[in-house]
Formats: structure tokens, sequence, C-alpha cells
């Protein structure tokens, strides 16, 4: 019983030793929020890109740059294509066109060559790309959110 209160008392005591580490208060005038641009070849969220310019740019490094115009390290995105489809109506037989969504997420820009492969075969006019919750590191280390880009074909 004595052994067992002492094993407690000793790993209570380094439990105290542990939290006793200083904490650094950062007032928000402190903290300046990154100011980040995300592009696809030239493209910036919102753009249009023909069919031509679409197969071209998949095969592009994703990059994010500060306001100085210098890269930061890219650590992961959410990628999705939002592909056209048909389905027949079983009554009618008639088509509707019904979009649906692939995506996945990566640690690697470009994107990888089977997803490259696949978007080549398959992208049409009025379909999407979209990159999302792109979380990168900056120079002094600090990781945050870069914005959305979202490229339309037409």
């Amino acid at each position: 019983m004595r052994l067992i209160l002492l094993i407690v008392f000793t790993f209570a005591l380094s439990g105290l030793h542990a939290q006793k580490k200083p904490i650094k208060s950062v007032s928000k005038s402190q903290v300046k929020p990154l100011k980040l641009k995300t592009f696809l070849g030239k493209n910036e969220d919102g753009s249009t890109v023909t069919l031509d310019e679409a197969l071209q740019i998949i095969n592009f490094p994703l990059r994010i740059t500060d306001i100085n115009n210098q890269r930061v390290t890219l650590l992961s995105y959410n990628f999705t294509y939002k592909r056209k489809s048909f389905l027949e109506d079983e009554a009618t037989h008639k088509q509707q066109l019904t979009f649906t969504t692939v995506g996945d997420v990566f640690k690697v820009t470009p994107l990888p060559q089977i997803w490259r492969d696949n978007l080549t075969e398959s992208l049409k006019k009025d379909e999407e790309l979209f990159f999302f919750d792109i979380i990168i590191k900056d120079n002094q280390g600090r990781k945050t959110f870069a914005p959305e880009l979202k490229i339309r074909i037409k």
C-alpha cells in the first residue's frame, strides 16, 4: 500500500513540476494575420479558364505567397473536382444533368500523377477545381490557413 502511495505521490509531483513552465502571453497587436495569395499557374480564386487551359494548369503546383511575394511552405490541402455527369430518369428515359464531387486531402503539389491523368481524361466544360483548407507554414514557423482557390472551366 505504501508503495502505491509513493508512486502516486511521485507522479503527482512530477506533474506539478511540468506545469510550472512559463506561458508567454501575446497581445492581439503583436499577432498580425498573414496576408496570403493562392495561385494555380497565374489563376487566383474565382478564375474562369478554358478547357485547354485547365488541362495545362492541373499539372502546375499550387503556389501560396505572402504580401512580399515570398513563397511559404505548403503542408496540406483539400482538393475537390466537381464533375458533370448524367442520370437517366427510369420513367421517362431522359438524361438529366447532375454534378458529383470527388476529392481527397493532399500533402504534395502538384496533384499526384494518377489524379492528373484522371482529370486529363475527364475534364469538361462547366466543371470546377476547388482547393480549400490549405494549411501553410511561414518562414517564422507559424501555421495558418491560406485562401481557398476555385477555378471554373468554361
